[in-house]
């Protein structure tokens, strides 16, 4: 297993990353789910990723089970809350830290930084952020992110108003995959300024989310007619590792598919320029259009105006 530098942080990470929001309802039960986390720890896997709101807490209930018996101290451990103020930031944290069953989590990111709004109540007055810098300073957290699948414009502002209060975030997931370049290039304006702060590179969504090779995975693709384009699942993921990024985390279900994702990360070899041209030139036609991005088009601001009882 291939492992790189989490941007600043001094921490090393594997290319392959677990994505939690299969681990909840997506699986057929804990059982399996146990197995199935453990058996990535067991073949090279230590970057493991959920979120507070993954079913309503059952990812993380179950990710927390699973690294019992010593496959914590395996893992560099990570979620993500929705709280935009001090108060709802401090009990997500604590349901974490809860259901995880742990009493440091190694990355804490404010998660789905979608809306322009979203920065200024992070860091505006009795904030998010507080909360997180404060249970740094207390040991619950190590790390401090965000993520956000929208454009550009949201991410470089999160990291400005971040620089403007005299703080670096330490990570940023962010969504790359072949078909960014062709439209709102995160890569393209956000990886350099990211690679130049030291910010360590989270990329999802590098099949988007199943719909580049015709598993839609999330029932919001189900607007679109995301007929299968012509790349494969080996070119996806070595696209996306060729960036410079500290791990590419994949959501995966069933131990076919991450048997499949193992081999292809073991396989890695980084892609030339000329390969990266080719590959994006067979792109280009679907990728302006967005559709295959679906989630930095308005249809990826519903769940946060939908829920916000969550982002409170």
């Amino acid at each position: 297993m291939p492992y790189r530098p989490l941007g600043r942080t001094g921490e090393k990470v594997s290319l392959l990353g677990l994505g939690g929001a299969h681990f909840g309802m997506m699986m057929p039960d804990e059982e399996y789910a146990t197995r199935f986390i453990r058996t990535a720890i067991d073949d090279g896997v230590n970057f493991v990723e959920t979120s507070w709101d993954y079913d309503w807490g059952l990812s993380e209930y179950r990710i927390g089970k699973a690294l019992r018996d010593g496959y914590r101290q395996k893992a560099f451990l990570a979620t993500k809350i929705d709280g935009r103020t001090k108060p709802s930031a401090e009990w997500q944290l604590d349901d974490s830290l809860h259901r995880l069953r742990t009493d440091t989590i190694d990355l804490v990111q404010f998660h789905e930084v979608v809306n322009m709004s979203d920065p200024d109540r992070i860091f505006g007055p009795n904030g998010a952020i507080e909360t997180l810098l404060a249970a740094k300073k207390a040991g619950k957290i190590r790390y401090i992110g965000f993520t956000s699948h929208w454009g550009p414009d949201v991410i470089l502002k999160t990291i400005n108003l971040g620089l403007k209060n005299g703080f670096t975030f330490d990570t940023a997931m962010v969504t790359l995959n072949v078909m960014d370049p062709h439209f709102r290039n995160v890569a393209g304006e956000v990886v350099p300024v990211l690679q130049e702060l030291g910010v360590g590179v989270l990329a999802f969504k590098s099949m988007g989310a199943g719909g580049f090779v015709g598993k839609k995975d999330y029932s919001e693709a189900k607007d679109y007619d995301l007929k299968p384009i012509n790349v494969a699942p080996v070119e996806c993921l070595h696209y996306v590792m060729s960036l410079p990024v500290s791990v590419v985390i994949s959501g995966m279900n069933t131990m076919e598919i991450l048997r499949e994702n193992l081999k292809i990360t073991r396989e890695f070899r980084q892609m030339s320029d000329a390969q990266i041209a080719q590959l994006l030139a067979r792109t280009a036609e679907a990728g302006r259009s967005g559709q295959y991005e679906w989630w930095k088009t308005p249809k990826g601001r519903e769940w946060t105006r939908d829920h916000p009882e969550c982002f409170s």
